[in-house]
């Protein structure tokens, strides 16, 4: 495609989003969807986005990828008795992987989460069994004589949040993300929009030099509120906002004013190019559901993203609610059905947009939690259940190895508390390789990842 061409489709394409914007949500579907291929056409080439979709407080494993073949169930059932899934009531999320798990091992999908299933049956959604923080590869043995080193203050909310991303405890001052960040943000047109979060603020994606961008579900965060006068004046608000973005030759004010001026630019950037990207185009996301507000705000910012002149992107967003020692029966049904149809959408519109395979979703979270039952809940854990989504994701099969079920088992620290079998760091490794960063650079990304052998960086799954 000519130059000439991309600024024709590009023209044509902003001329109809202005359409549908004013038609709102009376936008017919198709042509919305239609709209959205059309925006991201030039990012199917040489475009990467990785997300990050963070489940704070401690997702249940057990109730969300739960053991069905009779033998597990049993184990898992006897576990928690009070808490545990019917197995009539799994048998419509069964997963039925093209490669079959050793010893008939089996696995369904919570009933809620079975906007999920067709992603799993057409090879595009991968869990990851038995995902957990570690220093370096742990037995039982080693962790009962404390012969390897461990994550510091293991079962903490703070401080596994914050291992799980960055590597290293509560105070991290970068993660993983933004390290991966720092590899590629030279690339962008604009290193501001290389890592972007839309839930807030997280380690996971600082950077020793990328710095995250903040965005709200509406678009990105106004300095001054945007605001265009002051005490009614807008002399006053200019002259503020001139103020602001002066150097005034000395280091701090300098570096204040170079931030500030920053953070403007990039406002006028990005609110200026989202204009071109209505809500009205993007129709299949639910509704009172804030993990899918946030996914369609990704989805919208991906469709702009030649026009912000990025190659490469690392999204974070979240949900919480998870910290479940109690009420587990009443809630985790709900949460994490609102986690699947927020994924389910955001894959559906990404492949509507042309670019599912140019964009790798995966889930993360503190921590699992226990097998066994704290009553009505359960308690903090270790390993966990995870899950990798997108066009590139080579899924319809299972990744990793299936703990051994109960309490006391080789494969757990008590009441059923997993140890990872596959660490975050080669969650992570699979990641960032498929992203495009080098083996050499894995080492900077992932510090902890020289400890395990080189040949099981990668899991395989993307």
């Amino acid at each position: 495609m000519s130059c000439f061409d991309h600024d024709q489709s590009r023209r044509a394409f902003l001329k109809r989003s202005a359409a549908l914007g004013m038609a709102g949500v009376a936008a017919p579907f198709v042509t919305s969807l239609g709209a959205i291929g059309e925006a991201a056409a030039a990012t199917a080439t040489d475009y990467k986005a990785m997300v990050c979709i963070f489940l704070y407080g401690g997702n249940d494993y057990a109730n969300t990828l739960t053991p069905y073949d009779q033998a597990s169930y049993a184990q898992y059932l006897a576990a928690r008795t009070n808490i545990a899934h019917t197995r009539d009531s799994l048998a419509a999320t069964l997963l039925k992987p093209a490669q079959a798990l050793a010893g008939g091992r089996q696995y369904a999908l919570a009933p809620t989460m079975k906007s999920l299933l067709p992603l799993f049956d057409g090879g595009k959604l991968a869990p990851i069994l038995n995902v957990g923080t570690l220093v370096q590869p742990t037995t039982k043995a080693q962790y009962q004589a404390n012969s390897v080193r461990l994550p510091p203050k293991l079962f903490s909310h703070n401080d596994q949040q914050s291992y799980f991303q960055a590597s290293s405890p509560e105070g991290a001052t970068s993660g993983w993300g933004g390290r991966i960040g720092d590899v590629f943000q030279n690339g962008n047109g604009s290193s501001a929009l290389t890592c972007i979060n839309a839930s807030g603020n997280a380690v996971y994606l600082t950077g020793r030099n990328a710095v995250q961008y903040a965005v709200g579900t509406g678009g990105p965060i106004a300095l001054l509120n945007n605001s265009r006068t002051m005490y009614g004046s807008a002399a006053a608000a200019t002259t503020l906002r001139s103020l602001m973005t002066a150097a005034p030759g000395s280091l701090l004010g300098d570096e204040h004013a170079r931030v500030s001026k920053r953070a403007l630019d990039t406002y006028a950037q990005v609110s200026g190019a989202l204009a071109g990207a209505p809500v009205a185009n993007f129709p299949l996301f639910p509704t009172g559901n804030s993990l899918a507000d946030q996914l369609r705000m990704v989805a919208r910012l991906i469709s702009v993203s030649s026009e912000l002149g990025a190659k490469r992107q690392v999204f974070f967003v979240s949900i919480g609610g998870f910290d479940l020692h109690d009420n587990l029966v009443a809630q985790h049904p709900a949460l994490i059905g609102r986690v699947a149809d927020a994924m389910k959408a955001f894959y559906d519109t990404t492949a509507a947009m042309g670019v599912a395979d140019k964009v790798t979703s995966f889930t993360a979270s503190d921590f699992g939690r226990t097998l066994q039952s704290n009553d009505d809940g359960s308690d903090h854990g270790w390993g966990s259940m995870h899950f990798a989504m997108g066009g590139a994701v080579k899924g319809g099969r299972l990744y990793g190895t299936p703990p051994a079920i109960g309490n006391g088992t080789a494969d757990d620290v008590g009441q059923g508390r997993l140890i990872p079998t596959v660490s975050v760091d080669q969650y992570a490794a699979t990641l960032a390789s498929w992203f495009g960063v080098s083996d050499g650079d894995l080492r900077t990304v992932l510090p902890n990842i020289g400890n395990y052998d080189a040949s099981s960086w990668k899991l395989g799954f993307l």
